[in-house]
């Protein structure tokens, strides 16, 4: 009866997308507020940071051809001259295009330009609509042209509905085209297709990408819904209405984690029966009036590996070639694998084309009527009027500039203060904010920026590498509230003053509820220096932490960088979704002693400048330093450079803990930074002493041993998983890297 009540309540709300039709409303506080931001990387004062396509022409009607209109508002530097470098940089080319709410026809396709969010009115979201005549094939492409997609960073796109419904279903044509990768974001985007369309596609992501998170989506008609490529991804709350195929996987999609994803009138939900997937999770979704839930290939290797977990359906749910593998729903509390097994009965490794498992999740993190791990939207604060919010730069008692040479760090502290007291938003317009000391975030505080608005940290008071300081510190230990920050970058530049005890963000207060505490499309970058770590989330916090890019870009030129990425110590429920960490001297994300966590897709890479040839070797420069949350590598020899390399994941001592898909690349190792095959790196991941850990989906690419861990049964440090045991096929286009894929490492559940 559980299962045919979740079933009826996903007919009715697939029912309810079915349409284009959107609220009216009066606007939006974004676009009504001053627009004051600033490009610190050009001399051009005159510089837009905000555009409004309507001031460049479109007239929003349904019946005039807005596509120049908007492409000049794309482009343009300063509304009158020049045009921004399509290519970009990673930070220098930040735009917001905004698009009040209407129709927009358009007859030929959109190009987005990188560091460029596109925005749509998310009270009334505006309409993307391809004319009957429409002459290309992509409607928009959320890329840039001349970036490939490997370094496609900072896109964005949210707030709107894409529609082909006026052209032909004969037409060949794709409404977004989005070949990116880490620090972007697509949100609140609906597509809608005429229903039996096969030549329309909805979303396509092609090559060799690296994209993090996808989110809240729904996609009515058409031939396919997502055709999806890339080296990992995380789709969070998807919904599929009247396509023939939901999703289908061409080529590679070497890691992916699925959530949250609803099918309705479908042919088939996913199809991956092309043998281009590498490892697929699939939590917490379901299907009506679909016949086949997912289609997969044959394989005599581990690709192809899959895992569905809380998987509600009313017909067929897995087949494997011609043969039927599943029918029936993966019900609360199971687990069905396909793939390499490692349990905690045996000490030898299982691989199996079709079992189940009975697994657990902490109640805290799930909503216990339908056991679905909560998930929380991005705060748009729709419901705020404009006299709610507050800019940061609006104050005249207490000024800041953003302007990257003055020290605002007083003055925002006394605003965050006020703005939490007062119940307001606050608005960074774009800029970057230089703090020399911690700037702390009270409960009551709400925190949004514009483009990636930049934070970057400067002074003295970051330099103890002894007594490891914060930049920014939400909550104090045991506050209750809400702190809610979104569309940052946490940037220390290349040629920066070393900050060797600089911590970026130290969270320590807890919501009420999953969200009330929460980070949002904010990403962490270091281009040179040294530091201590990204993000510490401590004993006393309870955070949802989504769409989040922390990375050392600098290759280990001027400093190691960051220690470490993520040190997650939280022990009152912990929700990751779509994290990236990569490049850290030590670890990339690190869960020590902590409870109640979540982590969803996980991508890592290893630091270029490590391994055989290095000199430096973990845990150095920080050995006197060391946090007794570090690992100090004294199960390596003392000058293995290979086995001397940060850890992707580490988790130690710990309960509660469920993991849903580690993407960790190894593509380059040592002084050289060459392209490396084969055994660059010694071990991935470490695993020591948990309880009530649950590990799904772990992918990696020239590591020997997959998994190293301690326990269950001594307390000597033993390889659980080999690469060699679980090789995949090489990777189309980087056919020198095989990944190898382990579906579920349970020995400490």
């Amino acid at each position: 009866m559980r299962h045919l009540t979740l079933l009826l309540g996903l007919a009715a709300s697939l029912m309810a997308v079915e349409t284009v039709a959107t609220n009216h409303s009066a606007g939006y506080w974004y676009e009504a507020i001053q627009h004051n931001g600033i490009n610190t990387e050009t001399t051009n004062a005159k510089y837009l940071v905000f555009r409004n396509v309507k001031d460049f022409g479109a007239k929003a009607d349904g019946i005039t051809d807005d596509s120049a209109a908007i492409q000049k508002a794309i482009n343009t530097v300063d509304g009158s001259t020049g045009t921004r470098n399509a290519a970009g940089s990673l930070t220098g080319s930040p735009a917001v295009v905004y698009f009040p709410a209407g129709t927009y026809l358009l007859k030929t396709g959109l190009k987005n330009i990188m560091g460029t969010i596109l925005m749509g009115d998310p009270t009334n979201r505006p309409i993307l609509k391809a004319a009957p005549d429409f002459r290309d094939r992509v409607v928009l492409a959320g890329h840039g042209t001349s970036a490939g997609g490997l370094v496609s960073f900072f896109y964005g796109i949210k707030n709107f509905v894409l529609d082909s419904t006026a052209v032909s279903p004969t037409k060949t044509i794709v409404l977004l085209e989005n070949n990116v990768s880490q620090a972007c974001q697509l949100s609140n985007v609906m597509v809608s297709m005429p229903v039996g369309a096969t030549a329309h596609t909805g979303i396509v992501t092609a090559g060799q990408l690296m994209p993090l998170l996808m989110n809240d989506i729904q996609i009515v008609g058409g031939g396919v819904g997502y055709l999806a490529t890339a080296l990992q991804l995380h789709l969070k709350s998807w919904q599929f209405t009247n396509v023939q195929t939901g999703i289908k996987v061409s080529d590679t999609l070497t890691q992916a984690t699925f959530q949250g994803l609803q099918f309705g009138g479908c042919t088939v939900a996913i199809d991956a029966s092309s043998g281009g997937s590498g490892h697929l999770t699939v939590i917490d979704s379901s299907a009506v009036n679909t016949p086949t839930f997912l289609l997969a290939a044959t394989t005599t290797t581990m690709q192809g590996s899959l895992v569905l977990e809380n998987v509600i359906v009313d017909a067929l749910t897995v087949k494997i070639g011609s043969t039927t593998a599943l029918t029936g729903s993966v019900a609360p509390g199971t687990t069905w694998i396909r793939g390499s097994i490692y349990t905690n009965t045996t000490s030898s490794q299982t691989v199996s084309p079709s079992t189940t498992h009975r697994t657990s999740r902490p109640p805290i993190l799930i909503n216990t009527t339908t056991y679905s791990y909560h998930t929380v939207s991005p705060p748009t604060y729709a419901d705020i009027p404009p006299s709610q919010i507050l800019n940061v730069k609006s104050i005249p008692s207490l000024p800041v500039l953003g302007n990257g040479i003055t020290d605002d760090t007083s003055n925002l502290q006394s605003i965050i203060l006020s703005a939490a007291k007062n119940n307001q938003v606050l608005f960074f317009p774009h800029g970057v904010y230089i703090l020399t000391d911690t700037l702390y975030v009270p409960p009551g505080s709400r925190i949004i920026g514009e483009a990636w608005t930049r934070i970057t940290p400067r002074g003295s008071k970051f330099t103890d590498v002894k007594r490891p300081r914060a930049m920014i510190r939400v909550g104090n230990a045991g506050e209750i509230g809400t702190a809610q920050v979104s569309d940052f970058l946490m940037y220390v530049p290349s040629g920066s003053e070393k900050l060797p005890g600089l911590v970026m963000v130290e969270v320590n207060m807890a919501g009420t509820k999953p969200g009330d505490v929460g980070f949002f499309n904010t990403h962490f970058m270091m281009m040179g220096g040294t530091a201590r770590l990204c993000v510490h989330l401590k004993e006393t916090a309870s955070v949802y932490w989504e769409n989040s890019w922390a990375t050392a870009q600098g290759n280990g030129v001027g400093g190691p960088g960051f220690a470490g990425g993520f040190l997650v110590e939280a022990r009152g429920g912990t929700w990751m979704v779509g994290v990236g960490s990569e490049h850290h001297f030590l670890y990339q994300i690190n869960i020590h002693y902590a409870q109640n966590v979540f982590l969803g897709l996980e991508q890592g890479e290893s630091p270029y400048w490590q391994g055989a040839g290095n000199a430096l070797l973990p845990p150095a420069p920080f050995t006197a330093s060391l946090l007794p949350s570090d690992p100090d590598f004294t199960w390596c020899p003392a000058t293995d450079a290979k086995c001397r390399m940060a850890l992707y994941q580490y988790v130690t001592n710990s309960s509660g803990i469920n993991l849903y898909g580690g993407a960790f690349w190894n593509f380059r190792a040592g002084p050289s930074q060459g392209l490396c095959s084969g055994d660059c790196q010694t071990n991935a991941v470490l695993y020591e002493n948990n309880k009530e850990m649950y590990s799904y989906g772990i992918a990696t690419i020239n590591d020997r041993n997959m998994v190293l861990e301690t326990g269950p049964r001594g307390s000597v440090k033993t390889v659980g998983a080999v690469r060699d045991a679980n090789f995949g096929e090489p990777l189309p286009g980087f056919t020198i890297h095989r990944p190898a894929f382990v579906a579920g490492y349970l020995r400490q559940s």
